[in-house]
């Protein structure tokens, strides 16, 4: 299979279809966003953390290609290429983790300035990365309706990586700087 195809030499790229759009239509942003996420979760699943985290990462990343593999599909087709879905099981993974990761840290009273460890800085990026391809994908959804449990799964994905810097900066013995708003002078 060759990489190159000059297809898309023009501007256009195909949806699974074979339906051809600008490459900057919004479905094609959104996936795109949610492929750059995944490979910021690989960086992640690269740095030297626990075994049962990566494993955690690598499940989600399968499910970003689902995802991924969701929005390059029109809605209207999606049922006739037997495309897999994100189920309220995959919402609730993602609940039931961030709930065990919870017990373990400290009740959070501040703000946290992303920071402390290189690795706690990747799922800091890897969550703004996920809020992003969240309003990419929900811009989509105002015009061409996407599954309600997709939206769900990128929301709750952004918090659980949150979450997750929060454990990695614990296990990484790194500081969490709290952000103080500065008083204002009168």
């Amino acid at each position: 299979m060759k990489i190159y195809t000059k297809t898309g030499d023009k501007g256009t790229t195909a949806l699974f279809t074979g339906k051809r759009v600008p490459k900057h239509h919004i479905r094609i942003e959104s996936y795109g966003t949610v492929d750059e996420l995944n490979s910021f979760l690989g960086l992640i699943r690269d740095q030297e953390i626990d075994q049962q985290t990566k494993e955690d990462i690598a499940l989600i990343q399968h499910k970003l290609f689902t995802v991924g593999a969701i929005l390059a599909t029109e809605p209207t087709k999606d049922n006739r290429l037997k495309i897999p879905r994100i189920s309220e099981a995959d919402i609730e993974f993602l609940e039931q983790e961030m709930d065990k990761m919870n017990e373990q840290l400290p009740e959070m009273t501040h703000f946290i300035l992303p920071g402390g460890h290189t690795t706690v800085s990747y799922c800091h990026i890897a969550r703004t990365i996920c809020r992003r391809a969240e309003r990419m994908v929900s811009y989509l959804h105002e015009n061409d309706p996407v599954p309600e449990n997709l939206l769900s799964y990128i929301n709750r994905l952004s918090d659980y990586l949150f979450v997750l810097a929060r454990k990695l900066s614990k296990e990484l013995q790194a500081e969490e700087v709290k952000w103080i708003p500065e008083k204002l002078e009168e």
